[in-house]
């Protein structure tokens, strides 16, 4: 199928479907928060609340906002905010790791990850409502400080935790690049201090967290920023090489930098040549780092990466090498749909298995900032094209 259809079909389900039905179900009047799963008789359920969530949600809303979807996202998006300042917001200024549905902190345990997402929200925040700009530029420093005081990693990056523990991880510097990326934009935000920031995190990523003879990127590290021991060291997630292809094609083209032109590629033929199921054309969940395929579970989010990736990468080539990754764009947009084929339109699967089949649970709210960034980052790249 065509990518600009394919497009459509998905703007259309987004507009039409999706962030209605998240919207009147997905948030809780009653608490003011976003609820963690959503059954496929499009009821909320009673899950606990990963603290995550929240901020994830508030980026959804309030770029819906900003591209002007007509509901009530501004309601939705400050009551988020609300309710993850109230519910997990700890006396250190960090965000706790986990609620009950009825808003008590049951883990208030600190996690970088989670920051990452209070950073997005706030840059995001900013941008849509005019009025509270100056609280998120005040909000965004003072996180920002704060994680420098606590966790800085004397190398590079941060650590897990004060005191360290181990491993640490790719995976939380990748969200807090992103947001990092997206406060450096945002006028009145310390330019600076976001750049610098972005610019240490991908240098740490191109010299540590991608191999240098593999071109892959790892997951888990030991204090040194050397692989962990053992197969923990050896994981290699598909989706991550997608998603840091397409942060390092980001950051790549504000700094001019060819040589993260060149990792990001090299991340990207890695996810597409392992870690794509052939049988079912989908993105599976976990390689080892002789790409061997250690778990064939696929999940919905590495399909929005393999899309974002593509679609980036079209967006910046010409020629037969845009063609070759339109249609990989094509296909990840195909393998994606497949996740959004539900009884309930709006809704998504979370979990492919080996065999083809869908588990049958809730879909987590989570997957909602996975797949309204890869729509939206894939119209915004057609426009380029």
């Amino acid at each position: 199928m065509n990518i600009d259809l394919q497009a459509r079909e998905l703007a259309g389900w987004l507009v039409d479907a999706a962030l209605p039905l998240w919207w009147k179900k997905g948030f809780d009047s009653e608490s003011g928060g976003f609820v963690e799963t959503i059954d496929m008789k499009s009821e909320p359920t009673r899950a606990n609340r990963r603290s995550r969530v929240q901020p994830r949600q508030v980026y959804c809303f309030a770029e819906a906002g900003r591209r002007g979807w007509g509901g009530d996202w501004r309601t939705v998006a400050e009551g988020g905010l609300a309710y993850f300042d109230r519910v997990y917001r700890q006396p250190s200024g960090f965000y706790g790791a986990l609620a009950d549905a009825g808003g008590q902190i049951i883990d208030p345990s600190f996690d970088l990850y989670n920051q990452a997402f209070a950073l997005l929200a706030f840059a995001y925040l900013a941008e849509v409502l005019p009025e509270r700009k100056a609280e998120m530029i005040g909000r965004s420093d003072d996180l920002r400080r704060k994680l420098e005081a606590h966790c800085k990693h004397p190398l590079a990056g941060f650590e897990e935790d004060n005191p360290p523990r181990l491993p640490l991880g790719s995976n939380p510097h990748m969200h807090l690049f992103e947001a990092c990326l997206a406060s450096e934009e945002v006028e009145g935000f310390d330019r600076v201090a976001w750049t610098n920031l972005a610019d240490e995190i991908a240098h740490l990523a191109m010299e540590r967290f991608i191999d240098a003879e593999s071109g892959a990127l790892r997951e888990f590290f030991d204090h040194d920023w050397v692989p962990f021991p053992g197969e923990k060291g050896r994981i290699v997630e598909p989706g991550h090489q997608f998603e840091w292809a397409w942060l390092l094609l980001r950051w790549a083209e504000r700094r001019g930098n060819a040589e993260a032109i060149g990792k990001a590629r090299r991340l990207f033929e890695i996810g597409e040549a392992y870690g794509i199921c052939p049988e079912r054309g989908v993105a599976v969940m976990t390689l080892l780092d002789d790409f061997s395929v250690a778990d064939p579970v696929a999940r919905l989010w590495p399909q929005t990466e393999w899309l974002k990736a593509a679609i980036r990468f079209a967006a910046l080539t010409d020629g037969e090498e845009r063609q070759r990754y339109l249609a990989s764009a094509s296909r990840a947009t195909a393998a994606l749909q497949r996740f959004l084929e539900t009884p309930v339109r709006g809704l998504w699967r979370d979990k492919q298995k080996a065999d083809g089949s869908f588990i049958d649970e809730p879909a987590p709210a989570s997957s909602f900032y996975h797949i309204l960034c890869a729509i939206y980052e894939t119209e915004d790249c057609l426009k380029r094209v």
